[in-house]
């Protein structure tokens, strides 16, 4: 694999991911464990929900500033305070929990704080890579963050799940060290990660032109509605079958396992993504990645069974890592320098604004309809986003990476700034 040897040999990148992939899987283990822990504590899936939501409430309320940040200062600086904050979050919840003092007010606290301090890490993360990594190899070093992430997926249920049966606080040990490393491997690079140089201007402005980089792209457009609003309806189907194993006492190795499942399937699609990427049309993978979300999802609605739904995360998770790594770099191919960090953080908040929700949705609808007649409405929900994409001209139309530079529409910057 070409691509992958000659990404290897690029130090800095391999030092940032090599950091970012301690930190996501310490993070793995928290998130994993969270909503066990305020289960545990107060016996109720709508409470449990209030932990992810809080995480992902800071998470969205921080990325549209965090975005003007990465433009404006020190990207480094950034994501050192970031990993700094996190350390220091979940190092108290390991003290709460050694002194027996773990409470569900402090749960939600943290995962409030963490989800800052991720908001505030991403953009600057996002940048970054675009400094250090050419535009040719941009698709193979997102498909290696995609493998990032997937790994730590496949460890981060079980050894959540190991973890959590010695003693509840021990993951948030484990995490605190993760993020600590995670400051160590940024401290390290030698590229410099400033901001380039520009004239301040008002933040509505700088905020303004991150959103109409994105309106002004039809592309971008459809995508973002489709994003936001497939993140919002896949996670509440999660949180239910998460949730309604949890309720069957299932124990929490096997319900770990399917966080493996998904893993696996992530990383033997994040393997093939840089082949994938370059030999077909970007915006007919969005399309093929907008089915592949739906389909594996239908024998969820029939089966409560961990196996079942390890075959179904290990299904939805083949192509999510292509449609991600191929997506993400054609919009850094296609962004001026100057706009990387607030066009990552439109993205991504857009994509993310509406999941603090899902949680709520989910616990919602298992509580007043029941685990199958959730997860039918969910997966109907899925099979209607699939449709929006495949229905858009500007989604399809889309070439494969030789020809993003020719086919790109001029638009204007901004768009009511």
């Amino acid at each position: 694999m070409p691509g992958y040897r000659q990404l290897s040999r690029n130090r800095d990148f391999t030092i940032l991911w090599i950091g970012d992939t301690v930190s996501e899987l310490g993070s793995a283990l928290s998130m994993f464990v969270f909503p066990l822990i305020a289960y545990a504590l107060s016996g109720s899936a709508l409470t449990a929900a209030l932990v992810e939501t809080a995480y992902l409430g800071g998470l969205c309320a921080t990325l549209l500033p965090a975005g003007v940040l990465a433009d404006r200062v020190d990207r480094r600086r950034i994501m050192l305070v970031a990993s700094g904050v996190g350390c220091a979050a979940y190092a108290s919840l390991a003290v709460a929990g050694a002194v027996g003092h773990l409470t569900l007010a402090h749960l939600v606290a943290v995962a409030l704080v963490t989800g800052v301090a991720t908001g505030a890490y991403n953009p600057a993360q996002t940048s970054a890579i675009r400094t250090v990594v050419s535009t040719e190899d941009l698709p193979t070093a997102l498909s290696q963050n995609q493998a990032r992430q997937h790994v730590a997926s496949l460890l981060g249920g079980p050894l959540g799940g190991a973890l959590y049966a010695v003693t509840r606080w021990l993951p948030f040990v484990v995490d605190a060290v993760s993020f600590a490393i995670a400051c160590l491997t940024v401290s390290r690079v030698r590229t410099d990660l400033s901001a380039p140089r520009r004239r301040p201007e008002p933040l509505r402005r700088q905020l303004a032109e991150g959103f109409g980089y994105m309106w002004a792209r039809p592309f971008f457009r459809t995508l973002l509605a489709w994003a936001s609003m497939t993140n919002l309806v896949i996670n509440a189907l999660f949180f239910v079958v998460t949730l309604r194993m949890v309720q069957a006492d299932v124990p929490p190795a096997q319900i770990g396992l399917v966080s493996t499942a998904a893993g696996i399937g992530g990383l033997l699609g994040a393997a093939a993504a840089p082949t994938l990427i370059d030999r077909l049309p970007t915006g007919r993978l969005t399309v093929l990645v907008g089915w592949a979300c739906c389909v594996p999802l239908v024998p969820l609605a029939f089966s409560a069974s961990p196996w079942v739904a390890c075959g179904c995360t290990f299904l939805l998770l083949l192509l999510n890592p292509v449609g991600n790594a191929g997506i993400s770099s054609y919009r850094m191919a296609v962004t001026p320098d100057h706009l990387q960090g607030r066009v990552g953080s439109t993205s991504q908040f857009v994509a993310m604004s509406v999941m603090p929700l899902a949680p709520l949705l989910g616990g919602w609808l298992l509580e007043h309809e029941g685990g199958t007649v959730a997860i039918s409405s969910l997966v109907v929900a899925t099979a209607l986003l699939a449709a929006l994409l495949t229905s858009s001209r500007s989604i399809r139309s889309v070439p494969r990476p030789s020809e993003w530079p020719t086919s790109m529409p001029t638009a204007p910057a901004t768009v009511g700034a």
